[in-house]
């Protein structure tokens, strides 16, 4: 059902490309197919974060990013409020997700209602309400609210690490044992102030790895309406190898909607079009996989500085064919016929063979080759992130 759903949504966009390309030239028409491309990437996600002054705003603002608090693009962080009104931080891979630090709540006098229309609640699609220690009724206030205008919010203790560190000078430490008495004490504190079935969820903005926020990320991911979920997935920092594995299966949903533009692209009169058309799907796509993941050469370094591994031990573990360069050659080489294009008597044999070089039953058979070669690189670029990852950590993380 949901292949017939993009099979309608492509043919009613194409209708309007054809006419476009139709008087273009070839560099023109495959111009306006990437700007197409482009424009499926635009839904945009907006992500409030809340709470009292010295909470660790900012630090989750950053985290949720990807980014340490000192590193370019950062929120600022410090011990007393620093934002005074509603700033937006773009996602620096995908700057359609934005995530906005509201100015600190608790002062004597807060009123929520006033607050989320200071903040032009409307804008959000949730709300993060974060507290360092005890709820308070100004949190609950805020929730009640939130409730009643219709969106969610999630409760987030954070600082769970300098929590710990603080308890493990107690005799008898138990993490397991600490952790539940702080879920515990959190849970009852919003029960006291309001709240019927509270949720918490106990994050380290230090090391989003650790403690809830898989649990967060999936609570998220499964109340958001379906169009934004990608984009949330996308976005996320390429940590756990649950947010790896989802990371692929939500590319694999995607590798039928673009094959499908590759096949009704082929009906389209233009000589040269069809295989244009696919070697941009397969670039712009495998580059997708490279930075969602996190193998591009900025994210490693940043992978590197914080494990201490070197970036040349990090790529030795990559075996892409597409990891030295994303170019025809490589592309083509996911289709294991790389080796005929060598020398120049066998360039008309490899044209009858791949299939995107176009005829008139070339619109299933690119379909069917765009899946194919997608499937593959999604494959080994989700390994090799794997193997990244859990070196990095130095365990299965």
């Amino acid at each position: 059902m949901a292949m017939f759903e993009d099979y309608c949504i492509i043919t009613q966009d194409l209708e309007d490309i054809k006419k476009s390309i139709s008087t273009q030239d070839l560099p023109s028409a495959i111009n306006t197919i990437k700007d197409y491309l482009k424009q499926q990437d635009l839904v945009e996600l907006n992500i409030g974060v809340m709470g009292e002054s010295g909470s660790g705003k900012s630090t989750f603002v950053n985290a949720f990013r990807g980014l340490g608090d000192e590193e370019e693009g950062s929120a600022e962080t410090g011990p007393v409020e620093t934002t005074m009104e509603p700033e937006v931080y773009l996602h620096p891979k995908y700057k359609n997700v934005k995530v906005w630090d509201l100015p600190g709540i608790g002062t004597p006098n807060f009123k929520a209602d006033e607050y989320l229309k200071l903040v032009q609640f409307e804008l959000y699609d949730f709300f993060i309400i974060i507290a360092s220690d005890r709820f308070r009724e100004c949190h609950t206030q805020l929730a009640k609210e939130i409730m009643r205008m219709g969106k969610k919010f999630y409760f987030v203790r954070s600082k769970i690490d300098s929590t710990i560190t603080a308890e493990k000078r107690k005799k008898n430490f138990d993490q397991k044992k600490t952790l539940e008495t702080i879920r515990e004490d959190c849970e009852n504190g919003l029960r006291k102030i309001g709240i019927d079935v509270p949720v918490v969820f106990l994050i380290s903005g230090w090391d989003l790895g650790k403690y809830d926020y898989q649990q967060l990320q999936e609570r998220m991911e499964k109340e958001l309406p379906q169009h934004k979920r990608r984009v949330l997935l996308l976005a996320l920092p390429n940590i756990t190898l649950e947010i790896n594995e989802k990371k692929k299966k939500a590319f694999e949903k995607n590798i039928a909607r673009v094959a499908l533009l590759s096949a009704l692209v082929d009906t389209v009169p233009l000589p040269g079009l069809s295989v244009a058309v696919d070697l941009a799907i397969v670039k712009k796509e495998t580059e997708m996989y490279y930075s969602a993941f996190g193998l591009d050469d900025p994210s490693l370094q940043k992978l590197c500085e914080r494990s201490g591994k070197s970036i040349e031990v990090l790529k030795s573990l990559m075996k892409c064919p597409l990891r030295f360069g994303i170019n025809p050659a490589s592309i083509l080489s996911l289709l294991g016929v790389a080796f005929l294009a060598v020398a120049e008597d066998v360039v008309e044999y490899v044209v009858s063979l791949i299939p995107i070089i176009g005829s008139v039953a070339a619109g299933g058979m690119s379909y069917m080759t765009v899946v194919i070669m997608l499937k593959r690189a999604l494959n080994d670029i989700a390994e090799d992130a794997r193997n990244v990852l859990m070196a990095a950590v130095g365990t299965a993380v």
